[in-house]
């Protein structure tokens, strides 16, 4: 799932800056830690449905983005992960980033899940931070020992969604900063170029 160009360390780094500032900026959240436990139990839900339903690659993968389309803010990732370029961007050009971005994180993030055939993830506390709720989840696969997954939920859109996967200590948010950055250093600054490349990666 993550680049090999950056460390653990790195994106742990990264993960504890963006949340630091996440946490300093945002409006306090109408959602309360029981509302942001149960979003993401519904979603854990939908993800095991996923992992235990026998279907093909392909068929998981389209399953997958449906589901991180329902709950996920994949307006707020998407122009996070594009930063500061996304202002000059025009309204269409940002529109068409953020639909081929969320096939490419579903497609990503799904070949990770597909990883869990066989195990199951389940939600084991939530608690408060700053701004936001960070709801823990573990994994528990089979010949592996159980990991976390945690999730970081808030309502700025207006509805309570998650914003933040962190997969054993890897962050989503701080990861995808600099691999989409790289693809845009890789297509000159062009967003239509790096909507393009979108399209075809993950």
């Amino acid at each position: 799932m993550a680049s090999n160009r950056i460390s653990r360390r790195q994106v742990m780094v990264l993960g504890a800056a963006g949340a630091f500032y996440l946490g300093s900026t945002l409006p306090g959240a109408a959602l309360n830690v029981e509302e942001a436990r149960s979003l993401v139990g519904k979603l854990v839900g939908d993800i095991n449905a996923v992992i235990a339903s026998g279907k093909s690659e392909g068929a998981m993968i389209k399953d997958f983005e449906r589901v991180f389309a329902r709950y996920a803010d994949v307006r707020y990732i998407a122009q996070s992960a594009l930063g500061p370029a996304g202002r000059a961007a025009s309204k269409a050009d940002v529109a068409a980033y953020t639909t081929a971005f969320q096939g490419y994180i579903a497609r990503k993030y799904g070949k990770r899940f597909r990883e869990f055939i066989g195990g199951q993830i389940e939600v084991t506390d939530a608690r408060p931070l700053k701004s936001f709720y960070e709801v823990v989840s573990t994994a528990r696969l089979k010949g592996q020992s159980p990991f976390d997954v945690r999730w970081h939920v808030f309502d700025k859109s207006g509805k309570d969604l998650f914003f933040n996967i962190i997969i054993e200590g890897v962050n989503m948010l701080a990861t995808e900063r600099t691999e989409i950055g790289a693809m845009l250093d890789q297509a000159k600054g062009s967003i239509p170029a790096l909507t393009a490349a979108l399209r075809k990666a993950g």
